[in-house]
């Protein structure tokens, strides 16, 4: 009697998931190494799908007004285009996950923006 049962491309031994069948008559479970004979998978058919979630757009490929508010936490950094005090900042992560983020900063006063790499 087995410890783990019905999905068959999971192993009823250890609940590993299975390889998919190949060219040998077993397909055998890559962590135990209990093999099912490959009979036992003919007539399954295999269904998958993707689903993409929907697109948002920024707010400047919306075309935001210009006169709007620009949001978010306002720290001490002086624009280095109209040299005022004052920018908005967010970050994101660009590049690899083992490097640090990027953060955008806006002014806002003149909605410049610049970005540092971390």
């Amino acid at each position: 009697m087995s410890c783990f049962g019905g999905d068959p491309n999971f192993c009823p031994e250890c609940g590993n998931i299975l390889p998919l069948p190949g060219m040998q008559n077993t397909v055998r479970c890559p962590r135990c190494s209990f093999a099912i004979p490959i009979s036992e998978f003919s007539g399954q058919e295999i269904h998958s799908s993707v689903v993409f979630n929907p697109v948002k757009q920024s707010s400047a490929a919306l075309g935001e007004e210009e006169d709007s508010e620009v949001k978010g936490a306002v720290i001490d950094r002086r624009c280095s285009r109209c040299n005022k005090e004052g920018m908005v900042y967010h970050t994101r992560q660009m590049r690899s996950a083992d490097e640090g983020q990027t953060v955008f900063f806006t002014c806002i006063h003149c909605r410049y923006q610049e970005k540092e790499d971390s």
